[in-house]
């Protein structure tokens, strides 16, 4: 954490997922500043994410004689004097951008809200950071920016790798996380930002979102009702721990792209894209397998429940793809690190949160 020493860190979604999570990662070193922000909207219970508000605000003031503070400011990133009066006021040195509509389904039916949040919410993220050198102010610093798997669409190559050709989307979810990596690009070579975009393969773990695979299924079998299993259970998942995620952003975020001069003396974007996935992928009714098996060792089900007769194998749902495979040797080659969790330990982590949190 020594790279961040004496910095100001703002890092949007704060309490979503991984925001929260590197939020405390983040705290967890000395004499920095962790300003973030949240809408706290209604996508799936907001209780969840004031758990996970108040466990940072705690976490943060045992740290204060470290010389850690963490700042939270509740609005929207489409809101442009929202953001620019963010950036005044806190002058951040590094940005994370992980505030966004998630989703591959609920984009099918909802798609103003993609629109809002993914693509005006980063636009007024990049003019901010555009703005944050003028008068010839040092700015922010690296801006790095959550991507997704999405994008890789139906890509028949596997692994996946960042070099591939990503122009079929298959959602408006993925369309608009591969039109921010876009955005990014232009404005890395127009403005100089250095920015690194981060595509997030299948993230899960303890305070996770509701809306994933793993958590859905835990709460329908608790209701003993049915859990459905796409393409017929021949799906293929890249599950990736958030304890390795967050290790990644970290790793990322202390080493900007360089800034340089091509031959025509305008900037060379300062602009790197990474894969953060598990390099596993796993097949759905074996990943159904280790879940239920560690759902009853918590506690969580009852050692007698009876899985097959909650399983329904259907048929492959608009927007999804038959498999996530990351290819991470970009990343384990500048980083010197590998998304390594093994799933079982994962879910094992996951399953005991879920019961100490529902208080089965």
């Amino acid at each position: 954490m020594t790279e961040f020493e004496n910095k100001t860190v703002l890092v949007t979604g704060a309490a979503g997922f991984i925001g929260s999570f590197l939020c405390r990662s983040l705290l967890s070193g000395d004499n920095i500043h962790v300003v973030g922000i949240d809408s706290m909207n209604d996508y799936y219970e907001v209780s969840l994410k004031e758990y996970r508000l108040s466990g940072l605000h705690t976490f943060a003031k045992a740290r204060e004689g470290a010389g850690c503070r963490f700042s939270f400011i509740r609005g929207n990133m489409a809101d442009k004097p929202t953001v620019d009066t963010l950036f005044a006021e806190y002058r951040p040195d590094i940005v994370v951008n992980l505030a966004a509509q998630a989703g591959v389904r609920y984009s099918i039916d909802h798609p103003d809200v993609y629109i809002e949040s993914n693509l005006i919410g980063f636009y007024n993220i990049l003019e901010a950071c555009r703005h944050s050198y003028d008068g010839g102010a040092t700015g922010v610093e690296h801006l790095v920016y959550a991507s997704s798997s999405s994008v890789y669409g139906s890509n028949r190559k596997v692994p996946y790798s960042t070099d591939d050709k990503v122009d079929n989307p298959v959602s408006l979810y993925a369309a608009t996380k591969k039109s921010d990596e876009l955005l990014a690009h232009a404005y890395a070579k127009l403005y100089n930002i250095p920015s690194t975009g981060l595509r997030f393969f299948t993230v899960y773990g303890p305070a996770g979102r509701p809306d994933m695979a793993y958590f859905g299924f835990t709460n329908k079998l608790r209701a003993g009702d049915t859990i459905e299993i796409f393409n017929y259970g021949n799906c293929k998942r890249d599950f990736t721990y958030i304890d390795d995620i967050v290790e990644g952003i970290l790793r990322v975020m202390a080493k900007a792209p360089a800034r340089s001069a091509g031959e025509d003396g305008l900037p060379v974007p300062p602009y790197k894209l990474y894969n953060i996935g598990n390099s596993h992928p796993e097949n759905l009714l074996d990943f159904v397998q280790i879940l239920s098996e560690e759902l009853v060792a918590a506690g969580v089900l009852p050692a007698d429940y009876d899985f097959e007769s909650h399983k329904a194998l259907v048929p492959m749902q608009p927007g999804d793809v038959p498999v996530t495979y990351a290819d991470t040797d970009p990343l384990e080659r500048d980083f010197g690190f590998r998304p390594h969790t093994p799933l079982r330990e994962g879910l094992r982590r996951f399953a005991l949160w879920y019961k100490e949190y529902y208080k089965i």
